[in-house]
């Protein structure tokens, strides 16, 4: 699939040589590839597993699981800080 758009995308850039408009079709080519790439990778993971830090969780289920786990580790660390 990765390959179809980046020809396309070459196609359209040499196109857009003489039409301006084609080098705006392929922004919008790469720009959605690149949108629907991020999706898709996410997706690859098992819908119960925390995502990594700094990635927003897929379902609220996920969600609960990981503030649950981040209050864990806060109380852990008040406890430890006031000894």
């Amino acid at each position: 699939m990765g390959i179809i758009i980046i020809s396309g995308t070459f196609v359209l850039v040499v196109l857009g040589f003489g039409n301006p408009l084609y080098w705006l079709a392929a922004v919008a080519l790469l720009y959605v590839y690149v949108q629907s790439g991020r999706g898709s990778s996410s997706s690859t993971s098992s819908p119960g597993s925390t995502p990594g830090p700094g990635t927003a969780p897929t379902s609220y289920k996920a969600y609960r699981a990981r503030r649950d786990l981040q209050a864990k580790w806060e109380r852990r660390y008040e406890r430890e800080r006031s000894k």
